[in-house]
């Protein structure tokens, strides 16, 4: 962490950079919604947030994906709503990703599950990440909400997701940076 003097004389610290890691089932539906989302939100050299978040990326708990860009419906709904730069090839959980990022968060219950049993398979207990379903930063309720998969649906369902993800995004970011204020549009 860096110090900074203000005209007073007193010390403050920069926030800690932050790493975040966004899981779904085969990584090309609700984690690259969600990664797409977050990064249009926090690299932008204009965010608030640019210099406190440190990497961010996505994959998937099953293997079924890898290499394969995301779907269609989620580029074009990133498209829709002027996230135009992202790119993502699929790719499966890693152990060293529990102790890559600071939090990997679970689209859903099944994800969370997944992600503690991979925990547990490869002893990353006490790794670095905290891994917890991104839901809980919905801000409606004491249950965290879920991301549901939009796949086998229409392009309402991609939209939903994507209204989460920038509502859990913002939230997770408020909640993680009090003192950086930023534009809640």
């Amino acid at each position: 962490m860096s110090d900074a003097s203000t005209a007073s004389g007193a010390s403050t610290q920069s926030p800690r950079k932050v790493s975040v890691l966004f899981v779904c089932l085969g990584n090309i539906c609700r984690s690259t919604m969600a990664e797409g989302v977050f990064r249009s939100l926090t690299k932008d050299p204009a965010s608030p947030y640019h210099d406190v978040i440190d990497e961010v990326d996505s994959c998937g708990t099953g293997g079924y994906h890898i290499g394969e860009s995301p779907d269609d419906r989620t580029m074009e709904t990133l498209r829709k709503h002027g996230v135009t730069d992202y790119q993502h090839g699929a790719r499966q959980i890693c152990k060293d990703d529990f102790n890559r990022f600071d939090y990997i968060f679970a689209m859903d219950d099944s994800n969370l599950e997944n992600l503690r049993r991979f925990q547990q398979r490869w002893k990353t207990k006490n790794a670095k990440a905290e891994v917890k379903m991104f839901g809980e930063f919905s801000g409606t309720s004491n249950r965290a909400e879920v991301v549901e998969d939009p796949y086998y649906y229409g392009r309402d369902a991609f939209e939903k997701a994507y209204e989460q993800c920038r509502g859990f995004s913002a939230n997770f970011l408020r909640d993680t940076f009090p003192d950086i204020k930023a534009d809640s549009s």
